[in-house]
């Protein structure tokens, strides 16, 4: 997925979690954290305990990440698919908001229907020769099966809000969210199967390749060097048979106006 959508993956995470951005320009994002979120990502359990011990307020740490790799040089912290960063702000979701249930803000007065959208923000993995990571946030209508990409980009212009306005009334899904889901990963298993997958034709051939040769070393009758060549034969199929994943990295039920 474009490096683009990456940074706005990070945008909308540190907004949601109201960490002020004092600058977000050409793929370099800094964020000063919020003291929960520094609690959450910066590993300073001791001076969290010090600061409250003393009756201080203490002071989160303000960060910059980098995603636009003519940048990585900078000063600050590049970040990308892959980077134990990346990872640990998605294990974060994971942890502590993989589920969500938000209702569009409304100031009018009249009686205003909202309607369900099952929102799902998915890691699609690729493993083989080299490993590839990207987000994907697609948006499914439970009541007439519409669908939209990148639906976080759509959601970050909508107020939003964990309690239903006056004057609104949800509809009931037709759409059951687990089929829902479903239909999901049928999109998404689409998407993957309309793309160019050279990488994995490159995996397979380095894979033969290496079982080729490693046979050509243990050419032997020896049933013992038969067991540990199969055990090696193994690995390197570990190593490098190519597949692709899909995991939920968080989602939710959002009500919305027409």
């Amino acid at each position: 997925m474009a490096i683009e959508n990456l940074h706005n993956f990070l945008h909308d995470y540190f907004s949601a979690h109201h960490c002020t951005l004092s600058s977000d320009s050409d793929g370099v994002l800094h964020v000063q954290l919020t003291e929960e979120m520094d609690r959450a990502l910066m590993n300073r359990p001791f001076y969290w305990h010090y600061i409250k011990k003393i009756g201080q307020p203490g002071q989160p740490m303000e960060l910059t990440f980098i995603t636009n790799h003519s940048k990585r040089d900078n000063k600050g912290e590049w970040i990308h698919f892959g980077s134990p960063r990346l990872q640990q702000i998605t294990s974060h979701l994971k942890q502590n908001e993989q589920h969500t249930k938000l209702f569009q803000k409304m100031t009018n007065e009249q009686k205003t229907a909202l309607f369900p959208w099952l929102v799902i923000n998915m890691k699609i993995s690729y493993r083989g020769k080299q490993k590839r990571d990207e987000m994907v946030s697609i948006g499914l209508q439970l009541i007439n099966g519409a669908m939209q990409l990148d639906m976080m980009e759509t959601l970050k212009n909508i107020p939003l809000q964990t309690t239903i306005s006056d004057y609104c009334y949800t509809i009931s899904p037709i759409i059951k969210p687990k089929s829902g889901y479903y239909r999901i990963e049928k999109v998404l298993e689409g998407y993957i199967h309309e793309q160019s997958h050279d990488w994995a034709d490159d995996s397979i051939k380095t894979m033969n390749e290496e079982i080729s040769l490693l046979k050509h070393f243990y050419r032997t009758d020896d049933g013992d060097r038969d067991k540990e060549m199969n055990k090696e034969i193994e690995e390197i199929k570990n190593r490098y048979d190519p597949y692709i994943t899909f995991e939920p990295i968080n989602g939710g039920l959002i009500y919305l106006a027409q």
